[in-house]
């Protein structure tokens, strides 16, 4: 029969599947440090000595600004743990973690887990990247088979050839303005089509990252002769193999592009599918244009901006931010010469890594627009609380860094963007290969992850908050600089939950020593995979979720911590907002998929859509609880 490329990828690596969930053997895992400690710490909790996955590597490039002791200290730790568990890592400057990996790691066919929602990535090498939370990969580490719901398959043929001045963010972004945040929710992204020679690996990684904000599962581009040409560069040409879809694979749903009819776009402030065309929105001054990071991870993407300033000045008033992602993608500009000019330009260069893009420096001034080529512009993400972030490519952030406003770049004359695909260096890793012994480093910030009790029976809890649609986890756990230096520390960390969008509910959580409920309604727990948006929580009371959807690695994640979430019918949700208090029995949970929960003392419906695995799980009181009992029965059964 003939196969998808994601069939292709998934069945190498699958473990068991039935109709509605797959377990899968990644071959490589992939970490980064704002997710990577609770990682290790999950891997101290559960006794582990060497991790059980041919490649796994830790990466630097969230946690950079060391204000004061507690990132140094991270640092240090992550570094020693990967060496104990047998882990590479990449220290700090190395550069963000997605195209790090593809330039060293990267190989067509491959699956990848990562502690990263943004690891769907790797699919502009022919790869399969999925995202998940910090107790997941450490159970995968461990040795466990990742399980996931079985995602369909939406390709989309891209035809025709790019005009001036368009590129692969106006791909990703025409898009989401399509489909919205949710439109790709349990989908596999698969690209073919002759348009898709008319982007290197690069420019597919800005699109295929970016399918973490359709809430797709992954993306995936086929491995051909561009693919060739990037591992070629990185040294690795012996790693390639060409990989495309079979001619005529069926697949669950359609889409098609014709590259020739686009144009520049922009995704207006509060949320990435909020997309207009540039043309639209013209005028409107801009205080802040940056380029940069993991949604414009290549070389060509500054050199561009280079191009375009062309020995001009930018504008007065605007500061032009330079985020190089990687360590090589900065020697390329500075042996090019375009790092020089962009300076001259009135340029400002910060360090390789994430840095603005999650809150980490660079945070635009008060009610100031600033346009990013980073994959989120969630309110207060950037580190302002009433931030104005717009989404848009390079060239559209390079012409209003020159006009102090923004600008169809198809308008700015004397513009030029024919650069070179790579850095005129060769890249060189500086990743450290795991050692076979090493001591655990551990600063005074980084704690011990408490045990969470399983619940069990009758509960009755108040509900204290409900909120609305596409929350995402920055609303609930924030990132930035106050509390991103916190992710080492959970229960210090806890005392940021919700502090956006309900100041008080840490004071209320603490006062309701019985535990408590949150009512949600679409896409509850939209963006990033980490887990500390459902650990804290946990940490402070909550019990129960309510929602009406859930994006998947959140949903997940509250099952990993004990959290039970519940699937309400949108007609039942006005009902949950003016209560006040629900019961629910947690033993009805193992044996019935439907469940009655009384929702001041009214019955509604909900139900859990939980697998028999996740249901042991809750059951236990989170993922860690249920490894640690499967090691002390091994461990027994042995004596």
């Amino acid at each position: 029969m003939a196969k998808t490329l994601t069939e292709k990828i998934i069945s190498a690596h699958l473990v068991t599947r039935d109709a509605d969930w797959l377990a899968v053997k990644p071959a490589q895992v992939l970490l980064q440090d704002a997710t990577g400690t609770l990682v290790m710490q999950a891997l101290e909790s559960i006794g582990l000595n060497r991790v059980k996955v041919p490649l796994a590597v830790q990466y630097v490039d969230h946690n950079l600004i060391q204000s004061d002791f507690r990132n140094a200290d991270d640092h240090a730790y992550l570094r020693s743990a990967a060496a104990a568990f047998g882990i590479w890592f990449a220290e700090p400057g190395e550069g963000v973690s997605h195209p790090v990996h593809a330039m060293h790691f990267g190989v067509p066919g491959a699956l990848l887990l990562g502690s990263d929602s943004h690891t769907c990535a790797a699919g502009a090498l022919g790869m399969i990247g999925i995202g998940a939370g910090s107790f997941d990969v450490a159970a995968t580490l461990a040795g466990r088979p990742y399980a996931l719901p079985a995602p369909r398959v939406r390709r989309i043929t891209l035809t025709g050839t790019p005009p001036p001045m368009v590129g692969a963010k106006d791909v990703i972004l025409t898009l989401l303005g399509r489909h919205g945040v949710a439109g790709a929710r349990g989908m596999v992204l698969e690209y073919d089509g002759p348009g898709v020679a008319a982007f290197g690996v690069m420019d597919r990684m800005a699109i295929a990252n970016m399918g973490a904000e359709l809430g797709a599962t992954a993306s995936v581009f086929p491995s051909d002769e561009r693919t060739h040409a990037f591992l070629e560069h990185a040294g690795r040409g012996n790693d390639w193999a060409p990989l495309t879809a079979d001619p005529g694979a069926r697949y669950d749903d359609e889409d098609e592009l014709d590259l020739s009819l686009l144009e520049p776009m922009i995704a207006r402030p509060g949320s990435p599918a909020n997309v207009v065309p540039v043309r639209e929105v013209q005028g409107t001054p801009v205080g802040q244009a940056y380029i940069g990071s993991s949604a414009s991870p290549g070389y060509a993407d500054i050199a561009r901006v280079a191009a375009m300033l062309n020995g001009r000045r930018k504008a007065d008033g605007v500061s032009l931010d330079l985020n190089p992602a990687t360590r090589n993608a900065l020697l390329g500009l500075m042996a090019s010469g375009a790092l020089a000019e962009l300076v001259a330009s009135g340029a400002r260069l910060h360090q390789v890594g994430c840095n603005g893009c999650n809150g980490m420096g660079q945070a635009p001034g008060s009610t100031v627009n600033s346009l990013r080529t980073v994959p989120r512009n969630f309110p207060g993400r950037s580190g302002s609380v009433d931030d104005r972030v717009w989404l848009c490519g390079p060239e559209t952030a390079a012409a209003a860094a020159l006009t102090g406003q923004i600008t169809d770049p198809r308008s700015v004359s004397g513009t030029r963007t024919e650069v070179p695909e790579f850095p005129p260096v060769t890249p060189k890793s500086r990743i450290v290969a795991p050692g076979k012994h090493a001591l655990i480093v551990r600063g005074p910030n980084i704690a011990h992850l408490p045990r969470l009790e399983p619940l069990s029976g009758p509960r009755t809890l108040p509900i204290l908050m409900a909120v609305g649609d596409n929350i995402s986890t920055d609303d609930i756990s924030p990132a930035g600089v106050d509390a991103l230096p916190l992710r080492s520390n959970p229960e210090r960390l806890a005392e940021h939950t919700f502090r956006r969008m309900d100041p008080d509910y840490v004071a209320r959580a603490r006062s309701a020593s019985a535990g408590h409920a949150i009512i949600a309604g679409r896409n509850f727990g939209q963006g990033s995979s980490r887990e500390h948006a459902t650990l804290c929580p946990r940490l402070l009371g909550l019990e129960v979720v309510l929602a009406v959807g859930y994006a998947r690695i959140f949903h997940a994640n509250l099952v990993n911590v004990g959290i039970l979430p519940l699937w309400i019918d949108e007609a039942d949700l006005d009902t949950c907002r003016k209560a006040k208090a629900l019961t629910v029995n947690f033993d009805q949970v193992t044996k019935h998929h439907e469940m009655t929960v009384q929702v001041d003392g009214s019955g509604i419906s909900a139900h859990h859509r939980l697998s028999s695995d996740q249901r042991n799980i809750l059951a236990a009181g989170g993922l860690l609880n249920s490894l640690v009992e499967g090691r002390e029965n091994m461990r027994a059964q042995a004596r």
